[in-house]
């Protein structure tokens, strides 16, 4: 029997990218790095990977493992590491932004609204994940500006402006009396994080804010807001 003769694959990135190339050219599926479910096929790997490992630790290689993609694949919608995870950091940044903007009810007690808002921001902004992603926004954001000003208007700026109109509803309807809506806001948004998200950021502590930290924290910001600008 005559002896089979060894066969010499391509690897599996390789492979993958001649299949993406032909299904192109046949209409298959969308041009390179545009499918959406693809891309979100990604943004879930990455989200599982970049959770259990942290970022230091996880890899592409991790993440399109994880993704079931080749890396061929995954680097023709992510360039790199740093893009990625800030993708999947916008995902759940902005559910929570989202999340956040939505209590706003102009139409509820004041004091009341601002506990529950206040509160919601620093469950969220306290989280291991929530941190960590500040952390790399950081440390890109000198060379890849475009990162952190994306970061900064889809999350705190896009907060901060919700949180003035709805301090401009409570004006119009002479609850509040404020000359500055957006710096009103500012102010309380800083207030309402004081010594709960800058040593997390720096590691000093690396759980959560606690239910007690909440109430203290947010309690004394809305006394101090209100004592400065209510009507």
């Amino acid at each position: 029997m005559a002896s089979e003769n060894p066969v010499k694959h391509q690897n599996d990135d390789s492979a993958h990218a001649e299949v993406d190339a032909v299904e192109q050219r046949r209409g298959g599926r969308p041009p390179a790095g545009t499918d959406p479910q693809k891309r979100q096929q990604i943004l879930d790997g990455g989200g599982r990977v970049f959770s259990n490992l942290g970022f230091d630790a996880a890899s592409m290689s991790d993440v399109a493992r994880e993704a079931g993609v080749s890396k061929a694949t995954l680097y023709v919608y992510f360039e790199d590491k740093e893009h990625l995870f800030t993708a999947v950091c916008g995902e759940r940044r902005d559910r929570n932004i989202s999340e956040m903007i939505a209590m706003l009810d102009a139409d509820k007690p004041l004091e009341e609204m601002l506990l529950a808002f206040g509160s919601e921001i620093l469950r969220k902004i306290s989280q291991p994940f929530v941190v960590a992603a500040h952390r790399i926004v950081i440390g890109v954001a000198e060379r890849m500006p475009e990162i952190g000003n994306e970061f900064f208007e889809a999350g705190p700026l896009r907060l901060a402006n919700a949180f003035a109109a709805f301090i401009e509803k409570h004006n119009a309807r002479g609850n509040l009396r404020v000359e500055d809506s957006f710096l009103a806001a500012v102010q309380f948004l800083e207030l309402a994080q004081a010594m709960v998200f800058r040593p997390r950021l720096y590691a000093v502590t690396k759980e959560p804010a606690t239910e007690d930290e909440v109430q203290k924290v947010v309690g004394s910001a809305v006394r101090v807001f209100l004592a400065a600008y209510r009507a």
